[in-house]
C-alpha cells in the first residue's frame, strides 16, 4: 500500500511542502492529499492591500497543484484524531464530509485573528487575516468613500499587520481619516532610526497614531478607551495579534497554553511521531533558543525543516538540519515606502536599517516571490521518476521513496 501523506492547510507553509514532498517523493510509493477550505492559494502578506482597494492575484490551487499528482479535497477540518490516525472534514459545498485517513500528518491550518475577548470585536470590527474579511473592509472603505463627509478608520493594534494595514488604507484612499492605536510606543521593536523614519512616514500619510492607548470595547460607529475616551470609527480594523485553530488540541495534540503544537527540532510532534507541524500552527525555537514568530520566513523555515525530516525518515537517509532563523523585519508603508530592519540573534533590533523606496521594493519582491515559490511547488520536477532502493526499515517508514 501506499503511504499517505496528508496536508490540512494551503497556505505559505502547507502548499510549499505538499509541493516538495510531491518533487521528492515516488507516486508509486506515496500519495499526497491536501485539505483546504477554500479552492484558491491566498496572499496573506498582501490582504491589507486587498482591502485597501487593490487588485491581489488567488491562484487556483488546482493549477498551483497541476501535474503534481497531489490530490486536492477542498474541505474544512473539523476534528484531528492522531491516535486513529485520521482528520474529520466537511465539505465546503454541504455535500458531505467524511474521514480521512493518514500514515503522515501535516498539520499547517496557519492562524486568525484574535479578539483577546475584547467585547464588540466579533460583531463590529474588520480584520485581514483572511480573503473574505478582508474583501468585507474594502466594500467598508467603498461604502465610507462615497460619503461627502468621507469616514473615520481606527486600526487597533501597532504590529507589523497594523502598521501596514493603516499606512496602506491611509496612502489608497486619502479622503478618510486613519488612525492607529498603539499599545505602547509606535514601533517599539525598531531601532531609533527606524522608529523615526516610521512617524515620518505616519505624518506623511495623515496617519493619526495613539500611542500607550488600549482598546476595551468596539461599537458599530467608535471605539471606547481604557481611559473612558471615545474615538469616532467607520471602520474599526482590528490587528491585535493572532489566534491558532484549537482542533490540535481537542485531538489530544501536546500543544503549548496557547493552542501551538509542541515539536522537536524535526517539526514533528512530541506527542505524535506520525504529525509534523508548520507554519503558524507550530511552537518552533528558533536557533537562538528564541520561539519563531508567526510570519511567512517561519512558514518557510519550519516548512523545509518537516520536509528534509518527512523523506529522509521515509527514505531512511540522513535527516538534514535547516536553519531555524529569524533575520529581520519587511514592512511596506504604503506602496512607495517602507523599512528594512535587521535583528540580532537575539531577536533585537540592530541600529542600522534601511527605509524609503528601495526597502518598499524589497518588500515587494518578498511578496512576489512567496507568491512564485508557493505557486511552483514542484520547480524542476523530472519528468519521469524513477524509484530507487527501498528505505533499510521499510516496515518502519513504510515505503515513500524519493524521485530521482
Amino acid at each position: 500500500m501506499k503511504h499517505r501523506i496528508v496536508v490540512l492547510g494551503a497556505g505559505y507553509a502547507g502548499a510549499y511542502v505538499a509541493g516538495n514532498l510531491a518533487r521528492r517523493l515516488s507516486p508509486v510509493d506515496t500519495e499526497i492529499t491536501v485539505v483546504n477550505a477554500v479552492p484558491d492559494f491566498v496572499q496573506r502578506l498582501r490582504l491589507n492591500q486587498l482591502a485597501a482597494g487593490r487588485d491581489i492575484e488567488a491562484p487556483q490551487l488546482a493549477d498551483v497543484f497541476a501535474g503534481t499528482g497531489i490530490r486536492l479535497r477542498v474541505a474544512r477540518v473539523t476534528a484531528v484524531d492522531p491516535e486513529r490516525r485520521v482528520v474529520a472534514v466537511a465539505d465546503a459545498d454541504g455535500g458531505g464530509g467524511g474521514d480521512l485517513g493518514y500514515d503522515t500528518l501535516v498539520y499547517a491550518l496557519g492562524s486568525h485573528g484574535a479578539d483577546h475577548g475584547v467585547p464588540g470585536v466579533a460583531e463590529h470590527a474588520f480584520d485581514v487575516a483572511a480573503r473574505p474579511s478582508a474583501l468585507r473592509l474594502r466594500e467598508r472603505l467603498d461604502s465610507l468613500g462615497r460619503r461627502d463627509e468621507g469616514g473615520s478608520v481606527v486600526v487597533v493594534g501597532d504590529g507589523l499587520t497594523g502598521i501596514e494595514t493603516a499606512t496602506e488604507i491611509a496612502e489608497a484612499r486619502p479622503g478618510l481619516s486613519v488612525a492607529l492605536i498603539a499599545r505602547n510606543e509606535l514601533g517599539a521593536r525598531l531601532s531609533v532610526g527606524a522608529r523615526s523614519h516610521l512617524r515620518q512616514a505616519c505624518d506623511r500619510l495623515g496617519v493619526t497614531v495613539l500611542e500607550h492607548t488600549s482598546i476595551e470595547a468596539v461599537e458599530a460607529t467608535r471605539v471606547l478607551g481604557a481611559d473612558g475616551t471615545a474615538l469616532a470609527s467607520y471602520a474599526t480594523v482590528w490587528t491585535a495579534g493572532f489566534a491558532v485553530n484549537p482542533i490540535a488540541a481537542a485531538g489530544g495534540l501536546e500543544v503549548t497554553d496557547n493552542g501551538r503544537i509542541l515539536v522537536d527540532r524535526t517539526m514533528r510532534s512530541v506527542s505524535h511521531p506520525n504529525v509534523y507541524a508548520v507554519g503558524d500552527s507550530v511552537h518552533a525555537l528558533g536557533d537562538n533558543g528564541l520561539l519563531l514568530p508567526m510570519s511567512c520566513g517561519s512558514a518557510g523555515y519550519t516548512g523545509r525543516q518537516a520536509i528534509e525530516a518527512i523523506v529522509g525518515r521515509l527514505t531512511g537517509r540522513e535527516i538534514a538540519n535547516v536553519k531555524l532563523v529569524y533575520l529581520y523585519n519587511a514592512i511596506s508603508l504604503g506602496r512607495r515606502d517602507g523599512l528594512w530592519q535587521s535583528v540580532d540573534d537575539e531577536g533585537q533590533a540592530k541600529p542600522k536599517y534601511m527605509g524609503g523606496r528601495k526597502a518598499a521594493r524589497i518588500k515587494a519582491a518578498i511578496e512576489k516571490g512567496a507568491l512564485w515559490g508557493t505557486s511552483h511547488p514542484t520547480l524542476g520536477l523530472p519528468k519521469r521518476k524513477r524509484r530507487l532502493a527501498a528505505a533499510p526499515d521499510a516496515s518502519a517508514e513504510k515505503s515513500g521513496r524519493v524521485a530521482a
